[in-house]
């Protein structure tokens, strides 16, 4: 029995939408980090990115769990001499919420080159429109039950 081995040519990407309306930030990530590596297809194959462009609006409406909205801390570095600052999850979500979402997922997929190309897929927007109409996005419910 052969294997299949997708090619770069070969590979059809489609346009999904989610909506980030009160869903709960870590499985909302831990949904669109597979679709973006495109391991919910049959055609996948580990060295080839084969996923999906995903788009997520209403990325203000999500939520934690737990006390994570007042306890979790982004911290990043200046490259200055005592220069590691700290942001707490609320303020992020007040200055950039497309960015706690990109955070999240960023640190689910692979940390390489492929990884980068993977993330370059996902689009995240606050509010309910965003600027890929042309794509004809198909609304996909990730929080539905499986059957």
């Amino acid at each position: 029995m052969k294997s299949y081995m997708a090619k770069k040519n070969e590979v059809e990407q489609k346009w999904l939408l989610v909506d980030a309306e009160d869903a709960i930030l870590g499985r909302m990530a831990a949904q669109i980090a597979p679709v973006l590596m495109g391991k919910n297809k049959p055609t996948y194959t580990q060295h080839i990115d084969t996923g999906d462009f995903v788009i997520v609006i209403n990325a203000e409406k999500i939520k934690v769990t737990g006390r994570k909205a007042d306890q979790k801390e982004y911290d990043y570095y200046t490259h200055f001499p005592g220069g590691r600052k700290f942001v707490s999850f609320a303020e992020m979500m007040e200055r950039k919420p497309e960015k706690v979402i990109e955070m999240a997922v960023r640190r689910m997929l692979p940390k390489n080159r492929l990884g980068r190309q993977m993330l370059k897929k996902l689009k995240v927007y606050r509010g309910p429109s965003h600027e890929h109409q042309a794509q004809k996005p198909e609304k996909i419910d990730l929080f539905a039950p499986a059957n």
